[in-house]
């Protein structure tokens, strides 16, 4: 954003003095990382968050997604149990798929 000034003279050119700043967001993964240096935490705790963070985060991602394979073919694995005592047994099979289905 331009503004324009009035021309200051050169003896108060000489005793003006200009401050640039430039102010700048942290950029969100950073944030905590900063205040904690500025906290007084050591650079290795920082480092840790910095490195050991994200990596636990992807971690915890890639493990999710076996074991949401393994819980779908358990619940597929009980729902043929049930489906084949319910078809196989007559009332006995029936009961028995009832008291399966209790306790799974």
């Amino acid at each position: 954003m331009h503004r324009p000034e009035p021309l200051i003279t050169p003896a108060a050119a000489d005793q003006a003095v200009t401050v640039v700043q430039h102010i700048h967001q942290a950029p969100p993964d950073r944030t905590v990382q900063r205040v904690a240096l500025g906290a007084g935490i050591g650079a290795g705790a920082v480092v840790a968050g910095v490195f050991v963070g994200p990596m636990v985060i992807t971690l915890l991602a890639s493990a999710a997604v076996p074991l949401a394979f393994i819980a779908l073919v358990l619940v597929a694995g009980a729902w043929g149990v049930v489906s084949v005592v319910r078809s196989v047994g007559g009332p006995e099979g029936k009961a028995a798929a009832k008291t399966l289905r209790r306790k799974g």
